[in-house]
């Protein structure tokens, strides 16, 4: 009996080539799919300023967070020409991008 085998196809990371509409609507549909699109709408969250020891939960949240803004920032760099990615060099987290 021949066992059925199922390939996934993982789609191209858009790139922007300087029509910034498609791109954006493209970019955005490919991070949600990846359940990233909630930091560059947010950002990495803050853990708070009241509680003086931040809990594990938070903690753990927070660096998980973080994580996920490195990958997320990798797909924007990916999808942005080298002349266009040195204009945003600079910028520390996807949301800033």
């Amino acid at each position: 009996m021949f066992e059925k085998s199922e390939k996934f196809v993982q789609p191209a990371i858009p790139k922007f080539d300087g029509h910034y509409d498609f791109w954006s609507m493209t970019m955005e549909n490919f991070l949600r799919s990846r359940e990233l699109w909630s930091l560059v709408e947010d950002g990495i969250p803050e853990i708070s300023i009241e509680t003086t020891q931040a809990s594990e939960v938070q903690s753990k949240s927070v660096e998980e967070a973080k994580l996920k803004d490195l990958k997320t920032k990798n797909f924007l760099f990916q999808s942005i020409y080298r002349e266009i990615l040195e204009t945003i060099l600079d910028k520390g987290t996807s949301k800033a991008i």
